[in-house]
């Protein structure tokens, strides 16, 4: 069941939105070659409780840490570790949550890490751009699919594959609600867009095929061929006065 929002949650949203973008920005001046990955949790942990947010991924289903953090090949959902340790020319998808009184905000980028090769460059810069796209389509008297079709027009029209395993989501009182944001799909179907939807939108794209897999930690999604991925996401609500990205540093 999809629940629409008041102005008063959308505006809780935004308040947990927005510490996920602040989180995200301080994030960005931290990554590079020789950090590790359990050092960028412990740093995102402190950074938002120092916000007055909790984390909203630690815990959840039992997750064991704050970010997921995930590498070159790695899609989604990679546990940082004090063994996985950055190197020049990787990619880091960083993917962060955060609960103001009740109410959760969710957002993703990919960063590379010192120089990165042209094909992981353009990468990242397609899948950004992906998401734009299918944020542009979130109009009251859209159609849900329209977004997912924008989605999979951009990563498919420059030679990429997106992944069909994971989708985005509705997001408020709980991470993950009603509805699935697929990122492929014909246009014009599905439930239509309205005033107080609040969405996650989050395009995974590979470089190589659309397959995934599932390590054996449980979490950590995998490209099946190895090749780089990555992953962009958004939280978005449409308010009275149009469609509003909650997580966009100011």
């Amino acid at each position: 069941m999809i629940i629409l929002k008041s102005a008063q949650e959308i505006e809780l949203i935004a308040q947990a939105s927005r510490v996920v973008a602040l989180t995200i920005a301080f994030l960005r001046e931290q990554v590079k070659p020789g950090v590790t990955t359990a050092d960028l949790d412990r740093l995102a942990e402190e950074f938002i409780l120092r916000e007055g947010a909790r984390p909203a991924f630690k815990g959840y289903r039992g997750y064991p840490a704050t970010l997921c953090t995930s590498v070159n090949e790695e899609v989604v959902h990679g546990i940082p570790s004090p063994k996985k340790r950055l190197r020049e020319g990787d990619i880091i998808g960083i993917d962060v949550g955060a609960i103001v009184e009740g109410y959760y905000g969710d957002a993703a980028v990919t960063l590379p890490v010192g120089r990165v090769s042209d094909a992981a460059a353009r990468l990242i810069e397609v899948t950004e751009a992906a998401l734009t796209a299918g944020l542009a389509q979130v109009k009251v008297g859209n159609r849900l699919s329209d977004i997912s079709h924008a989605v999979q027009t951009v990563a498919e029209g420059e030679g990429y594959s997106v992944v069909t395993d994971f989708v985005g989501h509705g997001i408020g009182r709980n991470l993950h609600e009603d509805p699935q944001v697929p990122n492929f799909g014909k246009p014009g179907e599905g439930p239509r867009l309205k005033e107080g939807l609040v969405l996650a939108i989050e395009p995974m794209v590979n470089v190589g095929k659309h397959e995934v897999e599932v390590l054996s930690d449980r979490w950590t999604v995998v490209t099946r061929d190895k090749s780089l991925s990555a992953h962009f996401e958004h939280t978005v609500a449409l308010t009275s006065d149009g469609p509003k990205v909650l997580t966009r540093a100011a």
